[in-house]
């Protein structure tokens, strides 16, 4: 996969995601999901948190992933939601990871610790 392919992915989600932040709750889920506030995005985040687990653990004994990887779909998609509910984006956090890229796990890890 290229990065041109993920960023172009990520920046169109991003561009939905915003335009239909404030559109017709009857007429679209991301609008409803807002209109509904945080409370609601973030149970959402952690039931398809729980659903990517169980499929992760499905995976490791069968083999299969197709049903891991949609699962993991469902979690970024309701993770985005959440960061635009908040002011943020893809954007954001792809900065976060490039700060920490070249860094030992075990060094960014200590220090979040402090």
């Amino acid at each position: 996969m290229s990065d041109a392919l993920t960023n172009n992915t990520l920046q169109q989600l991003t561009e939905v995601l915003e335009a239909r932040k404030s559109g017709d709750p009857d007429q679209s889920y991301v609008a409803s999901l807002h209109a509904k506030g945080l409370n609601k995005i973030l149970e959402k985040v952690g039931e398809e948190c729980t659903e990517t687990v169980l499929a992760a653990k499905d995976a490791a004994q069968s083999g299969d992933c197709s049903e891991l990887i949609s699962e993991t779909a469902d979690l970024w998609f309701h993770s985005l939601v959440m960061l635009s509910h908040l002011g943020e984006n893809a954007g954001s956090v792809l900065q976060e990871l490039d700060r920490r890229f070249g860094l030992s796990g075990l060094d960014e890890k200590a220090s979040r610790n402090k």
